[in-house]
């Protein structure tokens, strides 16, 4: 015999004990057989309909308007039934959703994977989270067979999935372009075009691209609208803004890039990020970007790669642990 079928039985059997004395026992029992209900997917109408039968099986002399005031309550379990069905509905759909969400985010980290390169004389440290479970910005190494890094910093206007699913296709055009014979400026121009044959209109996309020569200790560099990342003089302990101008990505398919250059001295630090960084936002408004730089100086004496983690949680715990945005820090520091 499955629950249903001796539900009747049961719940007689648990309506007399209750009726008879009233007892913690009783309606915890009550309790558990309402877990029961729910298990088999029995509805909130059902034991009302079920209750007022046996009721009235068990007492017919109840006066008439009370075994008639449980058509009401009937009528009102049916309206409530149907709600939890539909929430119920509503969360696993959500699981679901989660689910997927996840597997997404696992797929894009895969996809998007870099390695951060090692080269004599350069410690260089990134960190990249997303507010959200996609990530909106992407950052991207590669070291060529002469040791030259190259290093791009890219945020899409957007977010969630698009933003995702327009980032794969950004890596893949960028692996495609010969980084090695071009300038920042011809790669940003290359990648404009894709972006604005393949993008919907209504995203675009800002970058920061630089490549460095450990040869020279010269960081050539052009940027499609990308937040303005700093540079540390170790010399004069001064920060300075990298400044670049050029257009994002995907507005204009004929825009030009121009290159800039700078010359990195023993101890001096770049330092790229995502507008997630400098746009993080406490009770009294954004932080401004002398408080960045004081977060970065406080632990300017550690490597690249505990620098960055350090901003990140003292940003985070200045948000109270709620991003706002992807956050993503880039710091190349040149050994002394």
């Amino acid at each position: 015999m499955d629950f249903r079928e001796g539900m009747e039985h049961k719940y007689r059997e648990l309506l007399e004990n209750y009726i008879k004395d009233q007892s913690e026992q009783a309606l915890y029992a009550g309790q558990k057989f309402s877990r029961k209900t729910i298990e088999h997917k029995i509805s909130p109408e059902e034991i009302v309909s079920l209750h007022k039968s046996l009721l009235v099986e068990m007492h017919p002399e109840l006066p008439k308007d009370v075994i008639d005031s449980f058509d009401l309550l009937l009528e009102v379990m049916m309206g409530y039934g149907l709600t939890y069905r539909e929430n119920e509905s509503l969360r696993s759909k959500q699981a679901e959703l989660r689910s997927e969400m996840e597997i997404a985010a696992n797929v894009q980290q895969t996809l998007l994977g870099t390695t951060i390169p090692e080269v004599d004389g350069l410690d260089i440290g990134a960190i990249s989270v997303p507010a959200r479970h996609m990530n909106g910005d992407y950052y991207h190494f590669v070291q060529d067979e002469n040791n030259c890094i190259s290093v791009a910093i890219a945020d899409v206007i957007g977010k969630g999935i698009p933003a995702a699913l327009c980032m794969s296709m950004i890596k893949y055009a960028m692996e495609s372009i010969p980084e090695n014979r071009l300038g920042p400026g011809s790669i940003l121009e290359n990648l404009n075009r894709i972006v604005e044959q393949n993008v919907d209109p209504s995203m675009f996309i800002t970058m920061f691209y630089g490549l460095y020569n450990p040869e020279t200790n010269i960081l050539s560099y052009a940027s499609a609208g990308h937040e303005p990342g700093f540079y540390y003089n170790a010399a004069e302990k001064s920060y300075a803004e990298l400044k670049a101008k050029g257009l994002l990505l995907g507005i204009e398919k004929k825009t030009k890039y121009m290159n800039y250059e700078k010359q990195v001295s023993p101890g001096d630090m770049v330092i790229l990020l995502s507008d997630g960084v400098t746009e993080c936002r406490t009770d009294e408004g954004f932080i401004e970007r002398e408080t960045l730089v004081g977060y970065i100086d406080k632990y300017i004496h550690l490597s690249a790669q505990e620098i960055v983690n350090k901003v990140f949680k003292d940003l985070e715990k200045l948000q109270n642990f709620q991003l706002r945005d992807d956050f993503t820090l880039i710091i190349l520091k040149r050994k002394v």
